[in-house]
């Protein structure tokens, strides 16, 4: 049975049904590193900013008391508790998520308890279960930690994957890959979006000269050992060009990645902890070349990021980010050692005033195609498709397909 029809905002977008506003859930955002922490609440900072009656709900942390919109934050269940801990059960969360109506439930990421709990507030308010999977069922994510995913996906996850009434990809690349697992829902493509740097902030980080920076979490699967590996070939070619790698260590791959260093005997290679805030911006814009060597993303923050601040971009298909070369503001390289190196050859060997030109053309394009409240008025257009308020929009795939199992590659 459908529910009465939702209300929308000024501009004729969905705001939420009447006394049932939107809520964004995400398992955590006590992790600032993440890429996840930066985007989801830039969505719903736009939303609010659009006149929604929006919230957004995860465990852990403690909220922002300015937040211009309401950032309710629960304790989580057995923290500290080996394996269970890291689920993030929190029946506080739970309780409130399925005690309120809503008329959009939109979860960020998959195999957290936190995710469970929105797909059954959904089901209990009749409101509408939208998905964004940010990454997670790519083939590379559903290859760690399989065992553990396959296990969550048979107690949980499976259940609250049927009941979805719409994915949200950032990318058409993970439309591709949702529908490749078997998912039949819609599917609604809308990037993150982009909060562009104060010029003034980016005035006061000049191009430092000859450095390559990568940004984003210390893990296998950034492909940083080839990034390093692929410096080891030019190293010697481009004196005085040094390659900062920064991020928080996981897993003890930052100990992994020096010891690499060191076997290749690279001389201008430095590890650092992550970068936040003013700081990052500072780092990106000072910075002549930012290098994404992932093996796969759903979106790449850090290369929005990276473009806004004025820096071109090197970054492997394993991110959606094949306009860098149309753009001109960057290279879209085949994975690989050699295609790494030549890529980096290519990009140290121009001018500086080339590679400036470059930044500016990236940071023209996610101004004109990836402002917050651009992907926020899609996100609400789709909303209001789904409670039959309007026409599907172009951007939101229709019903196809058939259902699969979850945690298993196509």
């Amino acid at each position: 049975m459908r529910a009465r029809s939702g209300e929308t905002t000024q501009d004729g977008q969905f705001r939420g049904r009447e006394g049932a506003g939107i809520v964004h859930v995400i398992a955590g955002l006590d992790n600032p590193t993440a890429g996840p922490s930066y985007s989801v609440a830039g969505l719903v900072r736009a939303q609010a900013r659009l006149g929604a009656d929006v919230s957004i709900c995860s465990a852990g942390g403690s909220a922002d008391p300015a937040c211009p919109y309401p950032d309710l934050r629960f304790p989580i269940d057995f923290a500290g508790w080996p394996l269970v801990g890291r689920l993030r059960f929190s029946a506080p969360l739970r309780r409130a998520l399925v005690g309120t109506r809503w008329s959009i439930v939109h979860d960020h990421g998959l195999w957290l308890m936190p995710n469970i709990y929105a797909a059954r507030a959904a089901h209990a308010q009749g409101a509408k279960f939208v998905v964004a999977p940010r990454g997670m069922l790519s083939p590379v994510a559903l290859g760690f930690s399989a065992m553990r995913k396959a296990l969550f996906g048979l107690a949980f996850q499976r259940r609250a994957l049927a009941q979805v009434d719409m994915f949200h990809a950032t990318s058409e690349a993970e439309a591709e890959e949702i529908r490749g697992l078997g998912h039949r829902q819609p599917v609604c493509v809308v990037p993150n979006g982009v909060a562009l740097p104060d010029e003034a902030l980016l005035a006061s980080a000049p191009k430092s000269g000859r450095t390559v920076v990568s940004l984003g979490r210390i893990h296998p699967k950034k492909g940083l050992d080839r990034l390093l590996r692929a410096w080891g070939l030019i190293e010697d070619r481009h004196p005085g060009w040094r390659l900062l790698v920064v991020g928080p260590d996981e897993g003890g791959h930052a100990a992994e990645l020096r010891a690499l260093s060191r076997k290749l005997g690279l001389a201008r290679v430095e590890l650092r902890g992550p970068a936040l805030g003013e700081d990052k911006v500072r780092l990106l814009a000072s910075s002549d070349l930012f290098v994404l060597p992932s093996l796969n993303e759903n979106f790449a923050m850090t290369v929005a990021e990276s473009l806004s601040a004025g820096t071109p971009v090197i970054s492997t298909r394993g991110a959606p980010w094949a306009d860098l070369d149309t753009q001109g503001c960057g290279w879209w390289i085949e994975h690989g050692v050699d295609a790494l190196a030549a890529a980096l050859s290519s990009a140290l060997d121009l001018p500086a005033s080339a590679r400036t030109a470059m930044g500016r053309r990236g940071r023209a394009w996610m101004e004109a195609d990836f402002s917050e409240d651009a992907m926020a008025r899609r996100m609400l257009a789709a909303y209001g498709w789904l409670w039959g308020e309007r026409d599907r929009p172009d951007w939101v795939l229709p019903a196809a397909g058939a259902t699969a199992s979850v945690g298993r590659a196509a």
